[in-house]
């Protein structure tokens, strides 16, 4: 398979000094989902030092995920990779009877993607992000978000503003960075079509099997992977519970 030039795939803003890249650590929100896995491997191209960073909310299908997550890492050993360090930052009471928690009523693969926001998610998983970053001597914070993104706290406006405010409350510099935030997700899969991502994890509600759990092949989540792979033209390795999961729903389709 050919190989993907990231120095011109990845996004940078045009402020911030590549030059300098090799040189400087980044840490990256890692969910163990597509993005996330792929753009933590993508780094070490460019970067001195990733550190992943897994912020535990206590949701329902995390166990499974952060599972998955650390086989992914595993088989993507590289010495520019870091070791994963998890962090906590709970929920639950913010979150009361919340699908996320109980697992009661998830979105499944004919709801809209409003379905699946989780109110603050960005705002918290940067805000501890950012205090680890600030105590440990790293100033640039990558995140797996898409163009498609369509949630509040997924702005360039957001981030923008967040930015300034953690850079001068833990009196740090800082710098939130979405490489893939002018892509699809399928754009991502061809990025990391030589990488393990069928180890990613990207299911809100597992299924349990004797050899542990997979994706459902049912859900919202699930029906995005499914779909972002079959528009890549890219081969799925992922074992769903269902064997036929959804047809692609209009919002889905193709974008090339």
């Amino acid at each position: 398979m050919p190989e993907v030039n990231l120095e011109k795939t990845l996004y940078f803003p045009e402020e911030i000094d590549s030059a300098e890249f090799l040189s400087s650590p980044i840490a990256i929100l890692c969910s163990g989902g597509v993005e996330s896995a792929i753009l933590s491997v993508a780094l070490t191209k460019q970067f001195k030092r990733v550190f992943p960073l897994y912020v535990r909310f206590g949701l329902k299908w995390e166990s499974v995920e952060l599972s998955h997550l650390r086989n992914y890492l595993e088989s993507v050993k590289n010495p520019r990779l870091a070791g994963l360090t998890i962090l906590d930052q709970s929920v639950a009471d913010v979150y009361p009877d919340h699908w996320s928690l109980n697992g009661i009523s998830v979105p499944d693969a004919s709801t809209a993607d409003a379905a699946v926001y989780l109110p603050g998610r960005n705002l918290l998983l940067l805000t501890k992000a950012a205090l680890w970053s600030a105590l440990n001597g790293v100033s640039m914070i990558a995140l797996g978000t898409l163009s498609t993104n369509p949630f509040p706290d997924a702005t360039d406006s957001f981030f923008s503003n967040l930015e300034k405010a953690l850079s001068e409350g833990l009196d740090h510099p800082l710098k939130l960075v979405s490489p893939f935030g002018k892509m699809h997700k399928e754009d991502v899969l061809q990025i990391g079509q030589n990488m393990p991502v069928h180890l990613s994890f990207s299911c809100i509600k597992p299924v349990h099997k004797e050899t542990g759990h997979i994706h459902c092949g049912a859900c919202n989540k699930c029906h995005e992977r499914y779909t972002a792979f079959e528009c890549a033209g890219l081969v799925d390795k992922t074992e769903y519970a269902s064997s036929h999961p959804p047809t692609p729903r209009a919002s889905k389709l193709c974008t090339k």
